[in-house]
């Protein structure tokens, strides 16, 4: 990878998902999103949101709080469950296009069982979030398996690191990560060997055998609580569309990191934001760009 990212430019490949008129939500695919812990189940529900109004077929999450795994009155397009306690054969039985993990996972053994499941499963892509990336940045065990998996499956894991959980991962301080974060993206797509999504202002995507890529788009009105819940489901909404519609895991991140920014930076334009911009105006604004490109 070279030292100068390369300007990320990745909404054309928006219009490959243009639908026929015979299509159906098989077509969009299947979402499994995993998270959710007790008193964050808001996370789990932004990643839904995002996930469903990006155009998943099915938005389904597997919500670790028996207290909130309940329907939503407000969303109640999604799919919401108590997470099975056994996580291997609820996958088995569920057969995801895509999966997520990690908003409001939680660092419980319940959630690392989650993890472990998810980092076995086969073929299909995944999308590591949040307190799934701090456990795998604790457990030798675990980072194993990402190694493993992405050795069976190359270009089928993404992982999304804001700087903290970056600077964990690589047992560096954030200051380091954000002095040099060129240099950190590419010591984490090294150690990982997965695609790496390194957020922050002008969000970086690196990749094994591939130039990283910079995001120009963005505003500070994006550093709140849940974005980047929303860039998750919008990540795994778009894969799953992209499994029928020529479109990778590299290629649905891309789009979605570019279309996160773009809403936010829309938004801001409208004059909503920077201050008290909300993940779910973000989200309703994605779906407009996302549309008008199509």
């Amino acid at each position: 990878m070279p030292s100068k990212p390369h300007t990320l430019s990745a909404l054309g490949l928006i219009s490959r998902l243009s639908r026929a008129p015979e299509e159906h939500k098989g077509h969009a695919g299947k979402v499994i999103l995993v998270g959710g812990s007790a008193g964050m189940a808001g996370a789990l529900l932004l990643a839904g949101n995002a996930c469903l109004h990006l155009g998943a077929g099915w938005t389904i999450l597997e919500m670790l709080d028996p207290a909130s795994a309940h329907a939503d009155h407000e969303q109640p397009e999604l799919m919401i469950r108590l997470a099975n306690t056994d996580p291997k054969q609820s996958l088995k039985q569920s057969l995801p296009d895509v999966l997520a993990i990690g908003p409001g996972l939680g660092t419980s053994h319940f959630a690392t069982q989650w993890l472990k499941a998810c980092l076995e499963s086969e073929k299909i892509p995944l999308v590591i979030d949040a307190d799934a990336l701090n456990l795998i940045a604790d457990s030798s065990e675990l980072l194993n398996a990402l190694q493993l998996r992405n050795q069976h499956y190359p270009g089928q894991t993404v992982l999304t690191p804001h700087p903290g959980e970056a600077a964990r991962l690589l047992g560096q301080l954030i200051s380091d990560i954000q002095t040099d974060r060129v240099s950190a993206v590419k010591k984490l797509v090294s150690l990982t060997q997965s695609i790496v999504i390194l957020k922050g202002q002008h969000t970086l995507i690196a990749a094994p055998d591939r130039d990283i890529l910079q995001c120009e788009q963005g505003n500070p009105g994006m550093g709140t609580g849940g974005m980047g819940d929303v860039l998750t489901g919008s990540i795994s909404a778009i894969t799953a569309q992209g499994v029928r519609h020529h479109l990778n895991l590299w290629e649905a991140s891309c789009v979605a990191v570019q279309l996160h920014a773009s809403a936010a930076d829309s938004l801001m334009q409208k004059g909503t934001g920077p201050i008290g911009l909300t993940p779910s105006e973000t989200i309703i604004e994605m779906r407009t760009l996302l549309n008008n490109l199509l």
